[in-house]
C-alpha cells in the first residue's frame, strides 16, 4: 500500500450525526478540514440498530435545524435508515469532505513542532487539531456477571435485530432503558415469553396535555440543565417513539404478558438472581413522571395556556402479580429461557487517541468538548455541556460552540507580530 501524507488543518474522526454537524460548521466558518470514517456516513443507525427502532423524539424536535426529515409529520417518529439517510443528504447539502472507508489508528502529539501525528489504514495526516466525534455508543457493554453457559444463547443489543434470529424458547432481557423497554415489547408480540428485568430509571410522560415531552423539556428549561442530579448518573430513560410513540408503562407491559423482576443481580448454577428492588424501581420511575406532570401544570397556569386537561395520565393500573410477589430466584432451564438479550449500555473506546486528555478513569477531561489536551475535542458525549448533548439538536449546538473555539485558536496562531509582518 502507498503510504499517503496528507496535512489538514482539523481532523474530525467519525462521520455521525456528531461528525456531520462538526463538519457544517467547521466549513461555514471557513476552517479546513477532513472528516475520516471507517464505515459509511451513519453507520451506526443502519447496523448497530434493531430493524424496527425509530428515533425517540419527534420528527420537529429530532433534527438540525437547516433540514427537515422528508415525507415524515411533524409529530412522526422517523425511521432509522431514514435517519441515517437524512445525515447523508445533509453532509452532501454543503460537500462536507467526508472520506468513508478510513479508520484511524492512532494519534500522537507531535515534538518539536504543533499538531499531531495521524495514523490512519490509508495514510498518515499531519493535524493541527482533532475532534473525537466518535459518540458513546462504541463498545457494547456486557457485565461480568453474564453467565459462561454455551447452551446459551446470547447478544447485546447492539447486536439485535429482529425476533427472528432468536432460537426457541424465552428470553430475558436485562436493562429497561429505551433499548431494553422496546425490545423487550417487540419479542413479548412476536410471541415470545419474555421477562424483563427492571433496574432504575427515569420514566417521562411520552406526551402530556397535547405536548411531547421534549417540547416540555425545552418549555421547562430541563434540557440545559448542566449535569446529572447527584446519584442518577447511571439511571436509565425509559422513553418509546414505537406504533407512534406512546408512554412506558411497566404494568401495562407486565399486563400484556411481561413478568417484571427486578436488577439482575448474579448468575450461579443455572439460577438467576434478581435484587429485591423491582417495585422500589418501579415507584421511583412513577415519581419521576409524576414530577414532570406537576411541572407542566404548573408551567400551564403560570403562562395562561389553553391546554386540554389530561386527569386520566395520573392513573395507573393496579400492580401486577410480578410486582406484588416479585421474583427473586429464577431457573433458566426450568423458566424455558435460552436467550439474554444485554440492554446494558456502551463504553466509549478512544484507544486510539493517545494524548493526555484523559482522568484516572480513562474518561475525557473536557469543558464543553474542549478538551484539557490543547488541540483535542469531544463531541457527541453524554451531558457534554447539557441534557440535551446527546439529542440530534444538540450535538448540533455542541458542534457550534466547538467549531467557535477552533477558529478563535486559528486567529491566534495565524497571528503575526509587529516585527513578522
Amino acid at each position: 500500500m502507498t503510504v499517503e501524507k496528507t496535512e489538514i488543518d482539523t481532523l474530525i474522526v467519525g462521520a455521525g450525526q456528531a461528525g456531520v454537524a462538526m463538519s457544517e460548521h467547521l466549513t461555514k466558518q471557513g476552517v479546513p478540514h477532513l472528516v475520516l470514517e471507517k464505515n459509511r456516513v451513519a453507520e451506526a443507525w443502519r447496523t448497530g440498530r434493531w430493524d424496527s427502532l425509530v428515533a425517540n423524539g419527534p420528527a420537529w424536535h429530532d433534527r438540525f435545524p437547516g433540514m427537515e426529515f422528508a415525507g415524515y409529520a411533524p409529530d412522526g417518529f422517523v425511521a432509522k435508515d431514514d435517519v441515517a439517510d437524512y445525515f447523508s443528504a445533509y453532509a452532501k447539502k454543503f460537500e462536507a469532505p467526508i472520506r468513508t472507508g478510513v479508520e484511524v489508528k492512532s494519534v500522537v502529539r507531535n515534538i518539536g513542532r504543533a499538531g499531531f501525528t495521524v495514523e490512519t489504514s490509508q495514510g498518515v495526516i499531519d493535524a493541527q487539531r482533532i475532534v473525537a466525534a466518535t459518540g458513546p455508543f462504541q463498545k457494547p457493554v456486557i457485565p461480568p456477571i453474564a453467565p459462561r453457559d454455551s447452551a446459551l444463547h446470547q447478544i447485546h443489543s447492539a447486536h439485535y435485530f429482529n425476533p427472528q434470529q432468536l432460537p426457541e424458547g424465552a428470553v430475558l432481557v436485562v436493562g429497561a432503558g429505551s433499548s431494553g423497554v422496546q425490545i423487550a415489547d417487540e419479542l413479548q408480540r412476536a410471541g415470545k415469553r419474555v421477562y424483563l428485568s427492571v433496574g432504575p430509571h427515569d420514566r417521562p410522560p411520552r406526551a402530556y396535555r397535547n405536548r411531547d415531552f421534549c417540547w416540555w423539556l425545552g418549555v421547562l428549561g430541563l434540557w440545559d440543565a448542566p449535569a446529572s442530579e447527584p446519584g442518577k448518573e447511571h439511571v436509565t430513560i425509559a422513553v418509546s417513539g414505537a406504533s407512534g410513540g406512546h408512554t412506558v408503562d411497566f404494568r401495562k407491559l407486565a399486563g400484556q404478558g411481561i413478568t417484571l423482576v427486578g436488577l439482575t443481580a448474579s448468575f450461579r448454577q443455572g439460577d438467576v438472581a434478581f435484587l429485591p428492588d423491582l417495585v422500589d424501581n418501579i415507584r421511583r420511575g412513577d415519581e419521576n413522571y409524576l414530577s414532570l406532570l406537576d411541572a407542566a401544570d404548573k408551567y400551564i397556569e403560570n403562562n395562561g395556556l389553553d391546554l386540554p386537561a389530561e386527569p386520566e395520565a395520573r392513573h395507573f393500573q393496579p400492580d401486577p402479580e410480578c410486582m406484588t410477589s416479585p421474583i427473586l430466584t429464577l431457573n433458566l432451564a426450568q423458566a424455558g429461557i435460552t436467550s439474554i438479550i444485554w440492554a446494558t449500555g456502551y463504553a466509549v473506546d478512544y484507544s486510539w487517541l493517545k494524548v493526555n486528555a484523559f482522568n484516572a478513569e480513562n474518561r475525557p477531561r473536557h469543558q464543553r468538548g474542549v478538551s484539557s489536551e490543547p488541540g483535542v475535542y469531544f463531541l457527541g458525549l453524554p451531558w457534554l455541556s447539557r441534557r440535551g448533548s446527546t439529542f440530534i439538536w444538540g450535538v448540533w449546538h455542541d458542534a457550534k460552540h466547538i467549531a467557535d473555539h477552533i477558529a478563535t485558536q486559528r486567529k491566534y496562531s495565524l497571528y503575526q507580530g509587529p516585527d513578522e509582518r
